[in-house]
């Protein structure tokens, strides 16, 4: 386990942990979220997400206005 301070990086109170996981493997967030490791391949991770239908989970290159046009396409093919 590692821990990294981002307040330069993101000019912030900010904490990072660091964790390995192998394919299967998961992560909890809090009780409600969690994150499989679903495979590797190369420099490549899948990973899956399960959470709230109330919680955001985007893309970090993504920004608010981009997110807001994925749910409504999203919406109309029959997402969540």
């Amino acid at each position: 386990m590692f821990v990294m301070d981002l307040d330069a990086i993101f000019g912030k109170e900010s904490v990072m942990l660091v964790l390995s996981r192998k394919p299967g493997q998961e992560i909890r967030i809090d009780e409600q979220i969690s994150v499989v490791v679903l495979g590797i391949s190369g420099d490549r991770v899948k990973l899956g997400f399960r959470a709230p239908r109330e919680v955001s989970v985007r893309r970090g290159e993504l920004n608010v206005e981009d997110e807001s046009r994925y749910q409504v396409a999203w919406a109309t093919i029959g997402g969540r």
